[in-house]
């Protein structure tokens, strides 16, 4: 097939626009962003045609669209510790939270806070891209300049830090955090 990306693209893609907004004011509430989304999938789209073109394009459009719609209600979704880091300052009232769970709860944000910040700092980033911001695991090796087997390795290294921390009292587990990355690899045996 010798036909061009661009006349591809408007005779698969473009030709389905009135229906394509038509699913996104459905399902995205913001009226004001639709076309802002329409514009994202689009460059998806025909980027990964340039790459390879889908055998069914309007399902691919559609997909392409659902899993932006996804993709971003999970990042309305995260909100960051520092935003959240005082309670009080949020002025909502919850009738159900007792002011000893509020203690609680707040309390717990800290740890996990501190927790965070004890990680040796490689693996903290990486748990922060993959966790908080939910990077996919190839783009935070390139921020990092390691493997990707390696950003695995920090996240698994950093969710264990941070459950040890965050779920079990023993002063030991504090310990763990607090003892230094080389510390740590020195007891792997690594240099």
């Amino acid at each position: 097939m010798n036909e061009s990306l661009d006349t591809w693209f408007k005779r698969e893609i473009i030709a389905h626009e009135p229906a394509l907004v038509r699913y996104l004011a459905r399902h995205w509430p913001n009226r004001q962003e639709i076309f802002d989304l329409r514009q994202d999938i689009y460059i998806r789209v025909y980027d990964a045609a340039a790459k390879s073109r889908p055998q069914s394009p309007k399902s691919f459009l559609f997909s392409t669209a659902r899993h932006l719609i996804i993709d971003r209600i999970r990042r309305q979704r995260i909100v960051s510790i520092d935003s959240v880091g005082d309670v009080d300052a949020l002025n909502v009232m919850i009738e159900d939270i007792s002011p000893e769970r509020r203690i609680a709860a707040h309390q717990e944000l800290r740890r996990l806070a501190q927790a965070i910040d004890l990680l040796p700092p490689k693996c903290r980033e990486a748990v922060w891209m993959r966790r908080v911001h939910d990077i996919p695991q190839k783009e935070v090796a390139a921020r990092l300049g390691i493997t990707q087997k390696t950003v695995e390795k920090h996240v698994m290294k950093g969710m264990k830090l941070l459950a040890a921390a965050l779920f079990r009292n023993a002063p030991a587990d504090d310990a763990e955090l607090t003892r230094s990355a080389d510390e740590r690899e020195r007891e792997h045996g690594k240099p």
